[in-house]
């Protein structure tokens, strides 16, 4: 699993609190629920994560900065167990995924940072840093499982396998997020099957 430090944990002074900042993250998430990005501030997550506002500030600079982390820590809990294929892999991560998107606090806060990173670059990169970068490891951990289990061939030219795992994890993401949140249709059984499937064959003839 990766990390989840903070860019800001890096200050001195009083050491963090994990039970503080669980209960800024959640009361972040619940307040963008119930207000939205543009009623929610600083200062109302303070108020019901129980904490002053000068210890919101010293983790984290402005909402953007905690926004974000309140959505990664959600997509933190995705896991890729080994179910003895890549497509079965695949299948059930996918269906993690969905069933995390279903969560009113996740599909709120997503939303809302994706919406506002569209006019703010220093957003955008932060999202890309604290969400895609760091579940981008699913995409590594199941190529090397597949390669284990002689599904995949061994890695040749390093920069051709990282392009792959970006196509990999924007092809997932993309069609999930779609379809749930966009489309509006479900993730289910059958839809999974075949997008696991349309994956599977399409690593097999990049890999021919």
């Amino acid at each position: 699993m990766c990390s989840r430090t903070s860019p800001r944990s890096s200050r001195t002074g009083r050491p963090r609190s994990p039970e503080a900042d669980t209960a800024i993250l959640e009361a972040t998430r619940a307040a963008l629920v119930e207000l939205g990005w543009a009623k929610l501030t600083m200062g109302d997550v303070a108020g019901r994560a129980k904490v002053a506002k000068t210890t919101l500030y010293r983790r984290w600079a402005n909402k953007n900065e905690l926004v974000v982390d309140a959505v990664a820590v959600l997509f933190d809990e995705l896991e890729l167990p080994d179910l003895g294929s890549l497509r079965a892999d695949i299948g059930h991560v996918v269906l993690q995924f969905a069933a995390l998107l279903e969560r009113p606090e996740t599909k709120t806060a997503l939303m809302a940072v994706v919406a506002e990173s569209t006019r703010d670059e220093p957003l955008r990169e932060r999202i890309r840093a604290s969400i895609v970068d760091r579940q981008k490891r699913l995409v590594l951990e199941g190529r090397m499982r597949a390669q284990r289990r002689g599904e995949l061939p061994a890695d040749r030219d390093p920069a051709v396998v990282d392009a792959l795992d970006d196509l990999i994890f924007d092809v997932i993401a993309g069609a999930v997020v779609h379809r749930a949140l966009v489309s509006a249709e479900p993730v289910d059984e059958e839809w999974v099957v075949r997008l696991s499937a349309l994956l599977v064959g399409g690593l097999g003839a990049v890999a021919d």
